[in-house]
């Protein structure tokens, strides 16, 4: 009878060491991401602020974030570690980095890790010729003709454009459609073909290599509203070697957290979790939330929390 109740009590114990468990403990280990941002020509301070809220509060990940210095300051003091993360996501454009931080990027990338290409991080770096070919279409900073060809759609065929003129622009804010491109990569399996996106700068007149491989969304850039009158490319993947490269032109800081349509459209922050985790990973577990916009109107999820599981 002891031994009885001796093996009732280990039970016990057991199963109350597994309730403590949370639901994230219960699941995978999380995926290792490192945010770098510190500079940039849009509001970095929220940007960052909300790409840790989204990727943290999924539970799919462990985020750490690490900061340039300012404008001006000593870039040499800038010496993350890639290594040991399944993912970077770039929310920086700034200053150079230091060569010694430059070859430990490519060496992460070359050797087959992830990275999430944010917004304008596509604007930096415009004289690195390799980074140009790990975003594979960049804007501003002097991009021209020089920089690569220009890459949007003509009656839903990729166009090669190397006339001459300026990389990178948008029209005004506004809420706008997304057309899929590919509903059969793993990003985008079980999404909506169209959905409406809510108010945001919408890229258009992207320059570079154009090196995508998969394109996954893309937009009109209406004239009406100060765009190039073309379909865009907005989400896609990149070709560069064994690298996961997941580039998502969405997602322009508004003045505060809770002032930032962007990046609470739950459409953003769907495909942010996506691309991430496939950019970790090469696959995508994430079920779709019930409440991803519709092609009539974009839905919200104001707090950042994340659409996974719910």
């Amino acid at each position: 009878m002891k031994k009885f109740y001796r093996i009732l009590t280990l039970i016990t114990i057991a199963l109350c060491t597994l309730a403590t468990f949370s639901p994230a403990e219960a699941r995978q280990k999380k995926m290792k991401a490192l945010i770098i941002s510190g500079q940039n020509n849009h509001n970095w301070q929220v940007s960052h602020r909300v790409l840790r809220l989204i990727l943290s509060q999924s539970e799919l990940f462990e985020v750490d974030i690490m900061l340039t210095p300012s404008q001006g300051g000593d870039m040499s003091k800038f010496n993350p570690e890639f290594e040991g993360y399944d993912v970077v996501v770039l929310d920086y454009n700034g200053d150079r980095w230091s060569k010694t931080t430059d070859q430990k990027f490519l060496q992460y990338v070359k050797k087959g890790g992830g990275v999430v290409v944010y917004h304008a991080a596509d604007n930096a770096f415009a004289e690195w010729e390799e980074f140009n070919k790990i975003i594979a279409l960049g804007g501003w900073e002097g991009r021209n003709e020089k920089s690569g060809p220009y890459y949007y759609l003509m009656n839903g065929i990729a166009v090669l454009d190397n006339g001459p003129g300026v990389g990178g622009s948008h029209g005004a804010q506004r809420d706008y459609p997304m057309h899929c491109r590919n509903a059969k990569h793993p990003i985008t399996k079980g999404l909506p073909d169209n959905w409406m996106h809510a108010r945001d700068e919408m890229y258009d007149r992207m320059r570079g290599p154009a090196n995508i491989k998969d394109l996954l969304y893309s937009g009109y850039a209406d004239a009406k509203t100060g765009g190039s009158g073309r379909e865009e490319p907005l989400v896609f993947t990149v070709d560069y070697g064994k690298a996961r490269i997941f580039h998502i032109m969405l997602g322009h800081a508004g003045p505060t957290l809770d002032d930032n349509p962007a990046m609470q459209c739950t459409g953003f922050q769907v495909l942010l979790l996506r691309g991430t985790e496939w950019a970790a990973t090469g696959k995508v577990k994430q079920p779709i939330p019930a409440d991803f916009p519709t092609d009539k109107r974009p839905s919200f999820r104001h707090a950042y929390k994340a659409p996974y599981g719910k």
